[in-house]
């Protein structure tokens, strides 16, 4: 019995020394890490101090426990950051606030890793540490990754491209930078100059770094460099002139910390900021807030948003240790075995513990679910490594203070409206939905920036103009200068005139001067950089699009294909030249069976369809043929005949007015022919094709259409074009000659021997050509719409490429002669009409006839012989074709005579009287006669 009592007195023994252990603590020790002399520092550490006040205060968040904070200082320095922490870890810290730099809170992050104390900061805010590689590190306010995606929506919400990159060149500015870079080519924009900073940069460095800068082509600046030295930025750039019109600053969060801390700028500070956009963390405005920033915000510094997350950190650790005791956590720390094997030293490492709660206590810091005075204050799920609905202000610095034009949330992108006016309504980032008020841009002026200008280095921009030998219309260099002329310089020329601003260029060459240059090979040396831009001829195609940009079109110019023509005269048979051989015999057909259609529907009751067989086979073709004029005399008496003729007739009328428009063109207007009818022509033959030295018509033959490069002849000019077309295939010359349109236009205007063929089979066009997103190319676009708007375009066509002596002709290519496809759906409607009409005629005479039958076979004889013979398959036949062409009128009649003699019979046979053999003979005499009288009035 000794035995198990004493078991039950250890155990209940354990039992109260966890009780007694699980109860909460009366202090617990956290930790803070800050640069007191900073902006952000200053007034942190007033938030923190006030947080933990208020946080032992309140009974309501651990009412057992009081919060002791050590402060220290790292004196801008990252390595007694590192040093102050390990300091902290010694002394059983169950968290630390901080630290204030991402560059530190790298390092630190791998501390906490190893001894599981969470690390809380709300000014470390590198995109990076919300990773997986950290998991107790806990951001606390907004991630720099949505202060780059508010960016990268206000670069394309004015339609910019590139922006510059100006940073410190440290882990926070680096992976910054990489995140805009992210988020901008989700937007098709993208940085185009990234000018890093030292992080201790001097006035001199930023000089060299700004000239740099300032001889670059775009004019977005994004500043992302740290509060202590940023503003020096800004000064030189004003003493290098780089904050006047046209250029465009975007400050990151650091500066409007800077705005919101200093309260009022010095009237010469102020002048080098002017126009600058910056962002700031939104914190919706609360009664919280506005107790808190009373309290807080009295003297000659203001309050910042950091200051705000810095008080809601120490909440956030507060709520999270509440709810660490109540779930029976214990704040107990042991040894790292990895530590104590490094003992000894005067580093003293294996004072280090590890907190034994680490995991659970993290668990809880962000299960967090509060209203603090920055908001609701909740970690994003799933991850839950960054806080819900991110929101920014966007600044803009006026005078000596500053004005907010609209906020940017994840939610609704950038809006005039609060983020948490529009958290309700359905997420909408459509371009039409952004906006932002209006805004006062550097050089004091509230009309957009363009974004960007030349290069400020003296370099004109080096254009390459083809050198043309042939079509000089276009384009060609003047003898004896560097001076070029054509249509395209023209055009060139006109639309950079309305630009708003001066291009500097040069003309170049490209070209031997004796043969026609290759445009594919000098849009890839443009694409090389050998040249900054391409006019002339070049026709925008697909392997070209490539490797360059190119502007609206100002021509339209696909290929086409040329050939010999003669002239095709009217001769005797010309008549017969509107219907095809098919559609000529398909509508004599139909004429005749028309006819028969309506001879047969007619013939029992109409006089003018009977008579002798000669007669009536005249009738039908009379009366077919006289339709074409309606010039039919025969009357139709049947509702079936009607039907057909009534259809039929307006078969006829559409036939007739299109034969008589098909003949009138053929005899009235010249006629061009061809035995080549456009490029199908050319692929089913073997002859030879000419196509234009330097064009693309020849590489589109032979690669997409699959022609043998055998038969592809180049022609250097229009003199051998004409004479290859001249010669044709039995004297060396070509069928026909494939090239763009603007070209054989221009060659077709003094050539009346030649036109085109078939129809034109690419759809492409000419364009000024530049190197890939250059915002010269989309400028010059908006300015060659603007010359085709007003007419200007062409007048400039006018000019040079007017047609001349063969435009006034009064010709045209060959008209297609009228196919039976363009009928069928006729002639199958009023074939229809006769089968109906015969199917419903013959269903009637079957049924008159069945009739007709049952009253013989009640009158006929009742011998076997006579039934045999009826009944016969002859007879039968014989019978009907006779019942068929006997006339209506006189099957009516016997009819009724037939119904009169039964109706005597019937009385006979009533009175007793049988039938004698006399009546028998009578009814047969009178069958006979009948009989006979039919075969009279038959064919």
């Amino acid at each position: 019995m000794q035995i198990p009592l004493l078991l039950y007195c250890l155990i209940l023994a354990a039992h109260l020394n966890g009780a007694v252990s699980s109860s909460p603590p009366e202090s617990v020790n956290i930790g803070v890490v800050l640069s007191f002399g900073s902006i952000i520092g200053k007034v942190s550490k007033i938030a923190i101090q006030a947080a933990v006040a208020d946080v032992n205060s309140d009974p309501s968040v651990l009412p057992q426990t009081k919060l002791l904070a050590t402060v220290h200082d790292t004196n801008f320095s990252g390595f007694l950051g590192i040093v102050e922490v390990l300091r902290l870890m010694e002394s059983k810290t169950v968290a630390v606030i901080g630290p204030q730099s991402s560059v530190t809170a790298h390092v630190l992050s791998f501390i906490a890793n190893e001894l599981q104390v969470p690390l809380l900061s709300f000014s470390a805010t590198d995109p990076t540490l919300n990773s997986l590689q950290f998991p107790f590190f806990v951001m606390t306010s907004q991630s720099d990754l949505y202060q780059m995606a508010a960016i990268a929506d206000i670069v394309e919400h004015y339609g910019w491209r590139e922006v510059i990159a100006i940073y410190g060149d440290d882990d926070h500015g680096r992976n910054g930078i990489a995140a805009l870079g992210d988020q901008l080519a989700a937007k098709r924009c993208k940085i185009s100059f990234k000018a890093p900073l030292s992080p201790k940069a001097t006035r001199e460095e930023i000089t060299d770094v700004l000239v740099q800068v300032a001889l670059t082509e775009s004019r977005i600046l994004v500043l992302h460099v740290p509060d202590y030295w940023g503003p020096t930025v800004f000064t030189v750039a004003r003493y290098l002139g780089m904050m006047n019109a046209g250029y465009v600053w975007i400050a990151t969060n650091w500066f409007s910390t800077i705005l919101d801390t200093e309260l009022d700028l010095a009237p010469e500070a102020a002048e080098d900021v002017q126009g600058v956009l910056t962002l700031r963390m939104h914190t919706p405005d609360t009664q919280l807030k506005a107790e808190f920033a009373s309290r807080a915000g009295a003297g000659r510094m203001g309050l910042s948003a950091y200051g705000l997350y810095a008080y809601d950190t120490v909440w956030i650790l507060a709520r999270a240790l509440d709810a660490f005791f109540a779930q029976g956590g214990n704040v107990s720390f042991s040894k790292d075995s990895r530590l104590a094997e490094l003992g000894g030293g005067d580093l003293r490492l294996d004072a280090m513990s590890m907190l034994d709660g680490g995991k659970q206590l993290l668990e809880s810091i962000l299960n967090v679910d509060m209203l603090g005075v920055t908001g609701r204050v909740k970690f994003e799920p799933p991850e839950k490594d960054t806080l819900i609905r991110p929101a920014y202000e966007v600044i803009n610095v006026i005078g000596t203070g500053h004005q907010r034009i609209g906020y940017w949330s994840n939610h609704s992108g950038l809006s005039v409206d609060p983020p948490e006016t529009l958290y309700s309504k359905p997420v909408n980032r459509s371009s039409s939905n952004q906006h932002l008020g209006p805004v006062f841009w550097p050089g004091k002026t509230t009309q957009k920036p363009r974004g960007w200008v030349f290069p400020n280095n003296g370099r004109h921009l080096a254009i390459g103009v083809p050198n043309r030998v042939s079509y000089r219309e276009f384009i060609a260099q003047v003898p004896g200068t560097d001076m070029f002329s054509g249509y395209c310089i023209d055009v060139f020329t006109a639309a950079v005139n309305l630009l708003p601003y001066a291009v500097p260029y040069k003309l170049i060459p490209f070209g031997d001067g004796v043969d026609n240059p290759s445009l594919t090979e000098l849009v890839r040396l443009m694409a090389a950089g050998v040249y900054d831009g391409i006019v002339g001829d070049v026709a925008i195609i697909t392997n070209r699009t490539k490797m360059a940009d190119f502007t609206q079109p100002y021509i339209e110019s696909g290929l086409v294909v040329v050939a010999p023509v003669m002239t095709r005269n009217s001769n005797e048979w010309a008549f017969m030249r509107p219907f095809t051989p098919a559609m000529w015999v398909v509508t004599g057909v139909f004429f005749l069976i028309v006819g028969a259609v309506i001879w047969i529907l007619e013939h029992r009751l109409n006089d003018d369809f009977r008579g002798p067989p000669r007669r009536q086979v005249i009738t039908i073709i009379w009366f077919s043929f006289s339709t074409l004029f309606f010039a039919h005399k025969e009357n139709t008496v049947s509702t079936l005949g009607r039907i057909v003729l009534i259809i039929w007739l307006f078969v006829v009328l559409i036939i007739n007015s299109s034969y008589t428009a098909s003949l009138t063109s053929i005899l009235t207007v010249q006629q061009l022919s061809s035995p080549i009818k456009g490029i199908e022509t050319l692929r089913t033959s073997n002859d030879p094709i000419g196509y234009q030295q330097g064009s693309f018509a020849r590489d589109y033959l032979v690669d997409e259409l699959g022609f043998h490069e055998s038969r592809m002849v180049p022609l250097k000019g229009p003199e051998d074009c004409e004479r290859a077309l001249k010669a044709g295939l039995h004297k060396g010359g070509v069928a026909a000659v494939v090239d763009e349109q603007s070209y054989l236009e221009l060659f077709l205007s003094t050539r009346c021997d030649f036109s085109i063929v078939g129809q034109e089979f690419t759809k492409n066009g000419w364009g000024f050509a530049f190197p890939r997103d250059s915002p010269l190319a989309v400028d010059l676009s908006t300015a060659i719409l603007k010359l085709s708007e007003n007419g200007d375009l062409q007048r400039i066509h006018d000019k040079w490429l007017m047609s001349s002596a063969c435009s006034s002709q009064t010709t045209t290519f060959q008209v297609d002669r009228l196919q039976l496809s363009s009928f069928w759906g006729l002639f199958l409607i009023c074939g229809l009409a006769c089968l109906i009409a015969l199917l419903l005629y013959f269903l009637n005479i079957a049924r008159q006839f069945s009739r007709h039958q049952q009253a013989d076979m009640s009158h006929s004889s009742s011998s076997s012989s006579a039934a045999l013979s009826l009944s016969s398959a002859s007879a039968r036949l014989q019978t009907f074709f006779s019942f068929v062409d006997e006339k209506e009128e006189n099957v009516a009649s016997r009819s009724r005579r037939r119904s009169l003699e039964r109706a005597s019979n019937r009385s006979e046979r009533e009175a007793g009287n049988g039938e004698t053999q006399d009546s028998k003979a009578g009814r047969q005499v009178e069958f006979s006669t009948n009989k006979d009288i039919g075969i009279e009035n038959g064919v």
